[in-house]
């Protein structure tokens, strides 16, 4: 799995400030809308039914919301650079810059877990969040997402 097959170039975005974290899962909702087709409220509503298992701001400016959804029939994501960072329960207490959110099939096993997985590892390295905190065109994140090295699971 890559990042290149679940992420496409339109599902990448910059946004200057977000007022909150349900804010951000209805902008989610829309780019997964245009993106993927996914109905939006669906998208905030799994989000959010997920978010409240527990956060899913992983530290170090990052946050990984994802859900299962009818709808999908593959993993896909999205990724979002905000430029004035968002308070997000994170498990460092440190606001949110950085959030990639993955929406995978009801049924989705393990290819939800190794999506998961290959992001976490992808945004897990300091020197590549800082590469992505120092742009600001969506084509840009994009390329620099899908081309990582890191980018690549097993």
């Amino acid at each position: 799995m890559e990042l290149s097959s679940i992420l496409k170039p339109e599902a990448v975005k910059v946004f200057g400030t977000l007022s909150s974290k349900k804010r951000l899962f209805q902008d989610l909702g829309e780019i997964a809308a245009t993106a993927y087709g996914l109905r939006p409220n669906d998208v905030v509503e799994a989000l959010q039914e997920r978010e409240n298992l527990g956060p899913t701001g992983v530290g170090h400016g990052v946050a990984l919301p994802h859900a299962r959804l009818s709808g999908v029939n593959s993993v896909v994501g999205a990724f979002l650079r905000l430029e004035k960072p968002l308070d997000f329960d994170a498990v460092d207490r440190q606001p949110v810059d950085l959030v990639f959110a993955l929406f995978a099939p009801l049924e989705s096993g393990v290819d939800h877990l190794k999506a998961l997985a290959l992001v976490s590892r992808t945004l897990r390295d300091e020197a590549f969040c800082a590469k992505l905190r120092a742009n600001d065109q969506a084509a840009t994140l994009h390329a620099l997402l899908t081309e990582s090295p890191s980018s690549q699971a097993a």
